[in-house]
């Protein structure tokens, strides 16, 4: 049974239209996989088996995922389950969700069939998947290495076997990062193509839902699916039914012209050689397939403000969304009760003034008008998703300086959250150590179709569902 979470979720809901397994033993497999590894693991919170296994039994959705079963990732409220964000505080207050996210409502017409939630850190604020309240998850590569975060409990989960599709979303790089350490495919998709979370807005741009998979088409199939929704704005592009999904059966395309780089700014941490080394032969490959490939990239992407911007808005956002809480709940964070970086952010958001934050919210929308320059002369970037393979558990705190660390190694993730540029990390290959390695891709606004096409030729050309952690 167990066998059945080794494929992807195009394939288990194939199955289930053919009739070949029902959709209530593709819960039991799943379930079955989580008891069996989650111990060590630890990606799943709020488990609502019962609910799942009795959803399984009634008619599917006609989505392309009926039948699949998945875990959303806690970031996103689920109707009648605890809605704490990761957070001893709101754990401590017994939050519930009153009713599903516009993001689960449309995973449910999907088809999917939600077996609990994921872990992410509190509020979803940094690049590893460790709380106070859920304690560490950890990489079935090697569990004493970080599935990456925010949307870790997704990856692992992929990663294990737990679920095919692992929903969660990218403010920073918390998809693409996630994807990169555990060998598997995430896509960013361009700002507002997918629906968002209402109660926390879109963070001025910077965090979209999103999803890790296995299979470029489970990815291409869930970006198609999630972006047709009547509540599109009509700026946003269009992906007729099929358009991603051809994109994944057609790849072949005219030559693109793909710029690269494989190193880090001088402020940044240096990209390890491992790393540069996978985006080099990545780079070559695409030179065979047929691309034509140069060492390039936009100026500004390591424009040293990038990121004091970045994370200038971000931190009002907490201080927001605490007092939101605050008001919501009735309850005021205990001095101890956030964890330290949750702190950190929100005291640096009051500090700012509203002049200081129009400043950079308005520094930021020259940096993309400045970045779609280079677009217009190239089709995709080539560069590096993280710096290194995935780190230790317990990185960056255990080292000095954490706080920042855990700012500088978004050198190559986050500028494109403040575009709201598409970007893709795909595996790309392995370090010596046996870690994996993703190489990123990012594409004009709105061309996730090149996106998707250049992944399937990279998938096509090294093919790595087979390359499994030993859990699988």
């Amino acid at each position: 049974m167990t066998d059945l979470m080794a494929l992807d979720g195009l394939e288990q809901a194939r199955l289930v239209r053919d009739g070949s397994v029902s959709a209530e033993e593709l819960v039991v497999a799943a379930i079955e996989v989580i008891e069996r590894h989650d111990g060590e693991v630890n990606a799943v919170v709020h488990e609502r088996f019962e609910q799942a296994l009795s959803e399984a039994r009634r008619p599917l959705a006609a989505g392309p995922f009926a039948g699949v079963p998945t875990l959303v990732k806690s970031m996103d409220p689920v109707a009648d389950a605890p809605a704490i964000l990761g957070s001893a505080y709101l754990a401590r207050a017994g939050r519930i969700a009153t009713g599903d996210s516009p993001t689960v409502r449309r995973l449910r017409e999907a088809g999917f069939i939600v077996l609990g939630q994921s872990t992410a850190p509190e509020f979803g604020l940094v690049s590893v998947t460790e709380s106070a309240v859920h304690g560490v998850t950890r990489n079935p590569w090697d569990l004493t290495r970080t599935s990456g975060g925010s949307s870790g409990g997704a990856s692992a989960a992929v990663s294990a076997g737990m679920v095919a599709v692992g929903p969660g979303g990218d403010g920073g790089g918390s998809i693409r990062m996630p994807a990169s350490f555990c060998n598997l495919v995430g896509l960013k998709p361009s700002h507002g193509l997918l629906p968002g979370r209402v109660e926390t807005g879109d963070r001025w741009g910077h965090s979209v839902p999103a999803a890790v998979t296995r299979t470029v088409r489970d990815t291409a199939a869930f970006v198609e699916f999630m972006a047709n929704r009547s509540d599109r704005s009509p700026r946003l592009p269009t992906f007729g039914h099929g358009d991603l999904s051809l994109a994944v059966t057609d790849a072949d395309i005219e030559p693109l012209r793909i710029g690269f780089v494989d190193h880090a700014p001088n402020h940044a941490p240096p990209v390890d050689a491992s790393v540069a080394a996978v985006v080099r032969s990545t780079a070559d490959l695409m030179q065979t397939i047929g691309h034509k490939v140069e060492e390039a990239h936009p100026h500004d992407l390591f424009d040293t403000h990038v990121l004091d911007a970045f994370f200038d808005t971000l931190s009002v956002t907490v201080a927001q969304s605490i007092d939101a809480l605050i008001g919501e709940t009735g309850l005021t964070p205990g001095e101890d009760e956030l964890d330290p970086i949750v702190r950190y952010w929100e005291d640096r958001g009051r500090r700012i003034s509203g002049v200081e934050l129009a400043n950079e919210l308005t520094w930021q929308q020259g940096f993309r008008s400045r970045m779609a320059e280079w677009w217009t002369e190239f089709d995709l970037l080539l560069c590096p998703v993280f710096a290194t393979p995935a780190p230790k558990v317990t990185w960056p705190w255990n080292e000095p300086g954490g706080i920042k660390r855990s700012v500088d190694v978004l050198t190559f993730t986050a500028p494109f959250n403040t575009t709201g540029q598409p970007a893709i990390s795909v595996p790309a290959g392995l370090a010596e150590d046996g870690l994996p390695v993703g190489a990123q891709f990012v594409a004009d606004f709105g061309r996730e179709d090149l996106l998707i096409r250049v992944a399937r030729q990279l998938e096509v050309a090294q093919p790595w569902i087979s390359i499994a952690p030993r859990f699988r």
